[in-house]
């Protein structure tokens, strides 16, 4: 499966920035060993359900940390007998039709 994943914290930074916490969330993420990519408005992670929810737990919890409020939107792609490799292969049967 693959999951887009943003995670949304309350503003921590008197800019109303919020890149601090969403670095700690991405670098759970990287730090898990699942395949992932980052992009100015999703992280997507492929793996099997459980080990990809449980870094989503951890990801949003460690956020939770120094924020009050979290926000998580969540998108997911479960496609049977295709469970690795489809963030680029998905890509690249596009750029085939372009």
């Amino acid at each position: 499966m693959i999951v887009a994943i943003s995670i949304s914290p309350a503003s921590t930074e008197e800019t109303g920035g919020v890149a601090a916490a969403v670095a700690e969330a991405v670098q759970v993420i990287r730090d898990s060993g699942l395949p992932c990519e980052t992009n100015s408005m999703f992280t997507n992670i492929e793996g099997e359900w459980d080990e990809v929810m449980a870094v989503v737990k951890q990801a949003v919890f460690k956020v939770a940390e120094t924020s009050p409020r979290v926000g998580l939107v969540l998108k997911a792609d479960l496609r049977a007998g295709h469970d690795t490799g489809e963030m680029q292969a998905k890509v690249r049967r596009l750029e085939e039709h372009l």
